[in-house]
């Protein structure tokens, strides 16, 4: 079995120079036009979350993570952000992290976790697992080598897995995974063969004229062994602690 695995840090929204009209439907009916198998976003304003990401995408099953909460009831801040999309941005309106899967495969949402130090801007992760045979982990950290680790260790608790997101770093080459793209936005996996992998240009993200968010999607095709295993390889998931800059320190909620 085939999947196609897509990524997008879709800016809230806004269009690669921010300005006052915001773009998310666009965007998402566009990265879902062609139907791929999971579409791993990120930098999504938490009113859209509701009823949009489904509707928007015609149907696709939808995980999410809250990573930043928004100051306002979710309708208020999605009404005021969209007076000026570039200003506020995810000032009032906050922001997740989603993993849409399309209705054909089923779907189950598994753990997330939370990689960043308490006191550092929240990085959430999150996984899903489709078709009964591989998970997806999204994620989108900070160009921080500890969060990359943690993440990598989230993602490690599953023999076929798919790493996709905003990681803001270029070198994340690991072993045992694949080959990352270049540029901070990958989509990397770990038990399955990974082919295909395609940065879009700048003229499959523009409408009308507008280069639609200030990141490139990112997509590669995941071939699917039907007898490869799911299980976890180790006791990540029901430990209290994970390895946190070399020593072991309680997980963040």
């Amino acid at each position: 079995m085939d999947l196609l695995v897509r990524t997008w840090n879709v800016f809230h929204g806004n269009a690669c120079t921010p300005g006052r009209r915001g773009y998310l439907r666009q965007m998402i009916e566009l990265a879902s036009r062609d139907r791929p198998d999971v579409l791993c976003l990120q930098e999504v304003p938490l009113w859209a979350l509701a009823h949009h990401l489904s509707d928007w995408s015609e149907g696709m099953h939808v995980a999410t993570t809250t990573t930043l909460p928004s100051r306002l009831p979710r309708r208020f801040a999605g009404w005021m952000s969209r007076r000026h999309q570039g200003l506020w941005r995810s000032a009032i309106a906050g922001q997740a992290n989603a993993i849409l899967v399309a209705p054909a495969h089923t779907f189950e949402e598994l753990d997330e976790l939370r990689v960043s130090m308490p006191s550092q801007h929240p990085r959430r992760i999150h996984a899903a697992c489709v078709a009964g045979r591989v998970v997806i982990v999204n994620a989108h950290i900070s160009a921080d080598v500890g969060e990359l680790e943690r993440t990598f260790a989230f993602a490690e608790t599953w023999a076929t897995v798919v790493l996709a997101g905003d990681l803001n770093l270029r070198a994340i080459k690991r072993p045992g995974w694949s080959a990352p793209a270049r540029g901070i936005d990958h989509v990397v996996a770990r038990g399955l063969n990974l082919s295909g992998l395609t940065v879009w240009d700048v003229e499959r993200r523009t409408a009308a004229g507008v280069v639609l968010s200030d990141h490139a999607p990112v997509e590669a095709t995941v071939t699917v062994d039907s007898a490869s295993p799911l299980s976890a390889e180790s006791e990540f998931l029901s430990s209290a602690a994970v390895a946190w800059n070399g020593r072991s320190v309680p997980s963040p909620s």
